[in-house]
């Protein structure tokens, strides 16, 4: 149920909104022609809970760009 797949994600993003709006995004950009869209939800709510939970990416993602110009 979508229900166990929210509360595992929510161990990814604590906050709902967010999390709402991340759910949203993953979705539109992981949505194929002729798919329905509660499955690519359901697939953008499995790729959140099997995130290590509680990381920030985008900190990650920023100390490898400024490393990668130093170099």
């Amino acid at each position: 149920m979508r229900a166990d797949l929210t509360f595992t994600a929510l161990a990814y993003e604590a906050n709902r909104y967010r999390l709402t709006r991340l759910i949203a995004k993953a979705t539109r950009m992981l949505h194929r022609p002729n798919t329905r869209v509660q499955d690519t939800m359901n697939d953008a709510f499995k790729w959140f809970g099997c995130s290590k939970p509680g990381a920030d990416h985008r900190a990650a993602e920023a100390a490898s760009s400024s490393e990668g110009r130093a170099a």
